[in-house]
């Protein structure tokens, strides 16, 4: 997950309004990527497995990001980037789903 908006509700100042999700893969290939997580197609997927782990909810309408996807064993970058360019404090979370 890719958090910026949401970080607002726990008091984190100067949070990024509007954060892309991108993980890059093994061979450096973009293998997922997420701008507003409630509009991805598995977002219900997400609210389950966000769930599942302990992680706190994530607004259906707020455009922070998140990605559900299975990875084959290697080396991953996941990072977090504003809309045109902005800028803010983001949070990157990584949970091992069962």
């Amino acid at each position: 997950r890719g958090i910026g908006p949401t970080l607002a509700r726990f008091g984190v100042p100067s949070s990024l309004a509007d954060p892309t999700l991108s993980i890059v893969g093994p061979t450096n290939t973009v293998v997922a990527t997420n701008d507003d997580w409630g509009t991805a197609s598995n977002a219900g997927d997400i609210v389950i497995a966000s769930a599942g782990v302990g992680a706190f909810t994530l607004p259906a309408s707020s455009s922070d990001a998140a990605v559900l996807v299975t990875l084959s064993p290697g080396a991953y970058t996941a990072s977090v980037s504003g809309a045109n360019g902005t800028r803010g404090v983001a949070l990157i979370e990584v949970y091992e789903v069962p």
